[in-house]
C-alpha cells in the first residue's frame, strides 16, 4: 500500500526553474494586466473519445532537458477520457464502494525516519498539501505549498476552506487512489506516450502560453491577474478542446500518467514505450523516492516561473501526497461500457 512520502513541499512544483526578474517587484504601469473576464463552463460529455494508433514527433528540446530529445514515436489505439475525472465521478466511486483515500487517514511517523517527538504533530494527521500564494515575491516552495490537516478530495482547502464543486477535477488524491478509481470504472492510467500523443492532436508541441487554458498571469507565485477567468482550479469545459474533443490537455492540474520518471527520454523507445522501470527511475528534485510523470501544467504554471503548459512538459511527482493542483484522467484499452 502506497503511504505519503514528507518530501511534500518539493514534490508539486519541483522543476529546475528559477524565479525571473518579475517575481521580484510589484505591479508597475507597464506590468499591469487586464482585469478578469468571467469566462462561462458549459456542461460537457463524459463519453470518452476513441483515438486511432498512429505516429508523432513525442518531446521538446528547447523549453527544459528532461523533455527531450523529440523522437518519431508510435501509439497503438486507444479510447481516452474527454476530461479530468471530476469530484462527482470520484463521489460516485466512493459511494459505491466505500473507498477513502490515503489524505484522509493518519501518517505513518516511520515515513520520517526520525523520533516520533521530533515530528509536528499536525504533520502526522490526515491533509494534503495545498498551494497557499504568498503576498509577496518568493522563490521559496515552502512559502507556497503548506500541509494542511483535513484538506482531501472533500475539502480541497481544508477544513475551513470551501467544499468540493462537482464539475472540477478531484484532486488531493495519491497513486493508489488513481488505481483505485481506475479499476472501478474499468479503465487505467494512460502511459506518458498515449497522454501526450493524445494532447498534441496532431500538432507539435510549443512554447507559447495558451489563451484557452486555465495558466497563471502575471508574476507567479504573488500576483495572479487572473484574466483567464480563474484564480485556481476551473470546472471542466471551461475552455474550448483541442482538435481531438479533449479538454484541458493543458493548464488547469496537472495530470499523472502511468510511466516512472526519469529526465529526458530514451530516444530507442519509440513503440508504445512505457517508460523506464522502477529500478532505473530517477528524479533529481526528489532523490529518495520513485516518482511518477505528470504531464502538462496546472493553473500555477506562469511564463517567469513554469512554462509547462504544453503537451510535451513532464515533470516526476510524489506518488503517495496529493496536491491540489494534481488530478488525472483515464484510457481504456476496449470500448466502455455505455
Amino acid at each position: 500500500m502506497m503511504t505519503r512520502s514528507p518530501l511534500f513541499l518539493a514534490a508539486p512544483l519541483a522543476g529546475a526553474v528559477l524565479l525571473l526578474a518579475a517575481c521580484s517587484g510589484g505591479e508597475t504601469d507597464e506590468t499591469k494586466v487586464a482585469a478578469a473576464v468571467p469566462r462561462k463552463c458549459p456542461a460537457v460529455a463524459h463519453t470518452p473519445v476513441k483515438l486511432a494508433g498512429g505516429s508523432f514527433e513525442m518531446g521538446e528540446d528547447d523549453v527544459y532537458a528532461e523533455e527531450g530529445p523529440v523522437r518519431k514515436t508510435e501509439v497503438g489505439g486507444f479510447w481516452i477520457d474527454p476530461h479530468e475525472v471530476t469530484n462527482r465521478q470520484f463521489a460516485a466511486f466512493v459511494a459505491a464502494t466505500g473507498y477513502v483515500t490515503i489524505a484522509e487517514k493518519p501518517v505513518d511517523p516511520k515515513q520520517f525516519q526520525v523520533p516520533v517527538g521530533q515530528i509536528p504533530a499536525d504533520m502526522l494527521k490526515p491533509g494534503s498539501a495545498v498551494f497557499t500564494p504568498p503576498d509577496f515575491p518568493s522563490n521559496r516552495y515552502s512559502d507556497w505549498w503548506k500541509y494542511v490537516p483535513g484538506a482531501n478530495w472533500k475539502k480541497p482547502y481544508g477544513p475551513g476552506g470551501a467544499d468540493r464543486v462537482p464539475n472540477e477535477p478531484v484532486v488531493h488524491l495519491a497513486w493508489d487512489d488513481m488505481v483505485a478509481y481506475a479499476k472501478w470504472a474499468g479503465g487505467r492510467i494512460p502511459t506518458e506516450a498515449e497522454w501526450e500523443y493524445a494532447a498534441s492532436a496532431g500538432t507539435r508541441s510549443k512554447n507559447v502560453q495558451p489563451a484557452e487554458a486555465n495558466s497563471w498571469q502575471g508574476a507567479f507565485p504573488n500576483y495572479n491577474a487572473e484574466t483567464d477567468g480563474f484564480k485556481g482550479v476551473a470546472p471542466v469545459g471551461c475552455y474550448r478542446p483541442n482538435a481531438n474533443g479533449l479538454y484541458d490537455m493543458v493548464g488547469n492540474v496537472w495530470e499523472v500518467t502511468a510511466d516512472y520518471f526519469k529526465p529526458g527520454h530514451d530516444p530507442r523507445d519509440t513503440d508504445n514505450p512505457k517508460g523506464p522501470d522502477a529500478g532505473s527511475a530517477y528524479d533529481p528534485l526528489n532523490p529518495g523516492m520513485v516518482s511518477r510523470t505528470v504531464k502538462g501544467g496546472s493553473y500555477l504554471c506562469a511564463p517567469n516561473y513554469c512554462q509547462r503548459y504544453r503537451p510535451a512538459s513532464r515533470q516526476g511527482r510524489d506518488p503517495g501526497l496529493g496536491t491540489s493542483n494534481v488530478g488525472f484522467r483515464l484510457v481504456y484499452d476496449r470500448a466502455p461500457a455505455a
